[in-house]
């Protein structure tokens, strides 16, 4: 099968012929529909994490997938052949951009029924995590305000969605070129970064949810009404220069649950995507990522 592979940290991935894997216990094979890349594939490859999710080389690219189960291995029970299924293997073990893909049964869920299967591979980790971040930690309910940083890339387009849904009226922070997106998504107001400091139109805020990080992290906490919360998804946030402000600050680090995955897929969520590329251009697509342009979602098809 061809599979997209990381050859060293700092080198753009390929796309090689490798052998299937085989499912071992636990495992299902599925047989991969679409996967779906995601920054911190890129982060991998380039070694930025490699004290959290070391790899070894040569090594598959990818974590989100969907597909169809081709075979299960021994002491799986639940999943049978031709059931489609969304689910994410484990940073280090990658192996979402292949023809096939070997995956902890305990990592899959039903595919939703309501969008194209390749696409359901972009719920795994990107809205996965934005449910972790609005529904689970911050508790989103209507009636409240919610910013939300980059609502048209890949988390932050989950999240407005999701805090819609929960009743919030929902703000976010995106260039031009993703204006429309976001309001499409539900975005009741939308701010252009390029050209305006979101503080100035923002107001006060009960949650913010932050998918970006750095400067805006700070930047954030002037928005925040007291006792506000502040839900960081790039790298844990300064909780002490938050309660010195009277508010709060927690990080999300997204771990797979199946459980929760299929409560996202029930969601009944649009799917933004950037592009959709064979296989066999897989490299390009991480490539085009990489460059921190994409809006929306990138799905390889094998």
């Amino acid at each position: 099968m061809k599979a997209l592979r990381y050859t060293a940290y700092g080198e753009h991935p390929v796309v090689e012929e490798i052998p299937e894997p085989v499912p071992g216990p636990g495992e299902v094979l599925v047989r991969v529909a679409g996967a779906a890349l995601n920054p911190l594939d890129v982060k991998i490859g380039a070694g930025h994490v490699r004290d959290h999710f070391p790899i070894t080389f040569p090594s598959v690219v990818g974590t989100d997938l969907a597909g169809t189960v081709e075979r299960t291995g021994p002491g799986v029970t639940g999943l049978h052949p031709g059931d489609p299924v969304i689910g994410r293997t484990d940073p280090v073990a990658g192996g979402a951009v292949a023809g096939y893909a070997a995956v902890p049964v305990a990592n899959l869920a039903t595919a939703p029924a309501s969008v194209p299967l390749h696409l359901a591979a972009a719920l795994a980790t990107a809205a996965a995590t934005a449910w972790q971040a609005v529904a689970e930690v911050a508790g989103v309910k209507s009636g409240q305000t919610v910013l939300v940083h980059g609502g048209a890339g890949g988390v932050g387009g989950f999240a407005v969605q999701l805090a819609r849904k929960a009743g919030a009226r929902v703000i976010t922070t995106v260039s031009p070129a993703g204006a429309g997106i976001a309001t499409k998504l539900g975005a009741a107001q939308v701010i252009d970064y390029t050209t305006t400091d979101f503080r100035a139109e923002a107001g006060q805020v009960d949650v913010v949810i932050d998918p970006v990080g750095g400067d805006l992290e700070a930047a954030s906490l002037d928005v925040l009404r007291p006792g506000g919360l502040l839900v960081s998804l790039n790298t844990p946030p300064d909780a002490g220069r938050a309660a010195d402000r009277g508010v709060r600050a927690e990080f999300v680090f997204h771990r797979t649950d199946a459980g929760r995955l299929a409560k996202v897929a029930g969601e009944g969520l649009e799917i933004v995507v950037d592009r959709t590329v064979p296989l066999a251009r897989a490299a390009e697509a991480y490539r085009h990522l990489a460059g921190g342009h994409a809006k929306g979602k990138v799905i390889v098809q094998p």
